[in-house]
């Protein structure tokens, strides 16, 4: 008997793969379908900062408002009515998945910086959640902000969270950190329970017939894994915090790759969307098989096995894979 049983953010769960934010998730008969998939815990679509924002001015939703009576620095947001129901109707949607569902319910909030972070994270807390995910989103734009001064900016705003709630922390980063290992520890330091990596930042696009500036969605591939892997692989020697790989999961070989390299649990979005969410069961059913395979009798068992810390040549995490690739080619 195959033991699929992991632990995230001290929640307990029945296998390692996580729904993760996704906007079919506002819809709380897609949470039921979700658990009755096979999935050990889902995480809400995200509240925004800028919704956060608005709450505060007293407007509820997008549509209420005409964006030249905004300061400049909310007149970029559009109206969000489809995506969720604004601040206060989040955490209906909270209490609602919290009636529906027995698995984790995990909330998430996407921003930048401290300010309606921390009330709303108590909110949160205070409607249910299991745990949060802080999906920091911030762009380096301007050139006299330096790379320290965003490093410290996250790590504030991690603690200031974390020092807030009771409820477990998971920080969703980006790939683009100098030096990732020391943004990890730092992170596990100021209380981050766990690390998510990595979040996928849409890149804008140009129509040339409009001139405009469109947004766009490509959704994940298997080959976006091996970025994953191979941070998960170095990083899980140097933290306490539980690590969770999103971004190129959608096979039962990807699940068994994460593991492997470090990971708790994985999520998937991009292989739900793409496939629907009964797609989920067959990936477990999968994942089993797998595991018999190569004598694995549990996730226990199977986590780390190919972290950096166990292989016999942990060079193939840094540089010398990148020359070997290379010469791979000219052979």
């Amino acid at each position: 008997m195959i033991n699929l049983a992991t632990q995230y953010l001290g929640l307990q769960l029945k296998n390692p793969i996580i729904a993760s934010s996704s906007p079919p998730n506002v819809h709380v008969d897609n949470l039921q379908k979700l658990e009755e998939a096979g999935a050990a815990a889902i995480v809400l679509p995200s509240l925004f900062e800028e919704q956060i924002q608005l709450q505060e001015m007293g407007y509820e939703l997008p549509s209420m408002f005409e964006p030249s009576t905004l300061p400049d620095d909310l007149k970029h947001i559009p109206d969000m009515a489809e995506y969720n129901r604004g601040a206060d109707g989040y955490l209906a949607l909270l209490h609602q998945a919290q009636k529906a569902v027995s698995i984790p319910i995990i909330a998430s909030l996407n921003g930048y910086y401290s300010g309606g972070w921390i009330r709303y994270a108590r909110l949160l807390e205070a409607a249910g959640a299991d745990a949060l995910e802080l999906n920091i989103y911030y762009v380096g734009s301007k050139p006299h902000v330096t790379a320290a001064e965003i490093e410290d900016m996250y790590l504030k705003l991690v603690q200031n969270v974390c020092t807030s709630i009771k409820i477990p922390v998971a920080v969703k980063i980006g790939p683009y950190f100098t030096a990732m290992s020391n943004v990890a520890a730092r992170l596990d330091q100021v209380g981050a329970n766990g690390l998510v990596l990595f979040n996928r930042f849409y890149q804008p696009d140009f129509d040339l017939d409009t001139e405009r500036v469109v947004p766009t969605l490509e959704l994940s591939a298997s080959p976006e894994l091996r970025l994953r892997l191979r941070w998960t692989a170095i990083i899980s020697q140097f933290v306490e915090a539980d690590l969770a790989i999103t971004g190129g999961v959608h096979t039962a070989v990807d699940i068994l790759k994460g593991i492997l390299a470090g990971a708790t649990v994985v999520m998937m979005t991009s292989a739900l969307l793409n496939h629907g969410i009964d797609y989920l069961a067959q990936v477990l059913t999968d994942l089993e098989i797998l595991m018999k395979r190569y004598d694995f009798d549990s996730i226990a068992a199977v986590r780390g096995q190919m972290s950096q810390q166990r292989v016999a040549e942990p060079s193939v995490f840094e540089r010398a894979n990148y020359m070997n690739i290379i010469l791979s080619m000219v052979e």
